[in-house]
């Protein structure tokens, strides 16, 4: 049985675009959920014909981690992939539902929202991206898989972070590969 997956994310979608293209995959995405209504990730979503909705967060953060649990619980995933969400998830959603998540450097240097920015300031040689497991901290989770990038002479946080996500797009596909097998099947 194909395994349900939430994808979780903010942006432009390029690292969800990678899963959607990734049909050796055993997995049915049933949905995409985004914190931003203009999130480009939200159109392609529409145009691969899978589910997607929005919950900004417009005041009481407990009020959005709750309309964030119901959205997810109601497909009843055995996955929620995170790439690129710009929230911290609630200990009761990452506790609840198996969580994974993307993230923009060698964990456990530079977790947080400026991995890339943070890389180049340290003036590190290597960089790269890692799989974790979501828990309650930031970017603290159990890592899965890593990948190192090299820091290139003359790179900006635009250049390197491209770079990454070059990375990132293959390692999200392989880790969701590598994991899948091992996860129970949904019985809530």
């Amino acid at each position: 049985m194909r395994k349900r997956v939430v994808i979780l994310a903010s942006g432009a979608g390029s690292l969800a675009q990678a899963i959607f293209d990734a049909t050796d995959l055993d997995i049915q995405i049933v949905a995409v959920v985004s914190d931003r209504a203009d999130a480009q990730v939200l159109e392609r979503a529409k145009r691969a014909s899978i589910n997607t909705s929005f919950i900004e967060l417009k005041g009481d953060r407990a009020v959005w981690d709750k309309q964030l649990f119901n959205q997810v619980d109601q497909y009843q995933p055995d996955l929620v992939i995170s790439v690129g969400f710009m929230k911290i998830l609630p200990p009761e959603f990452v506790n609840y539902f198996p969580t994974i998540n993307s993230h923009p450097a060698l964990l456990p240097n530079f977790p947080g929202a400026h991995a890339v920015r943070d890389a180049l300031a340290a003036g590190v040689s290597v960089t790269g991206s890692t799989v974790h497991w979501v828990d309650a901290g930031v970017d603290t989770g159990p890592i899965i898989t890593q990948m190192e990038v090299p820091v290139l002479p003359g790179d900006d946080e635009s250049t390197l972070h491209e770079r990454i996500k070059k990375v990132e797009r293959g390692l999200i596909v392989a880790t969701i590969a590598l994991i899948i097998p091992t996860l129970e099947t949904n019985s809530r």
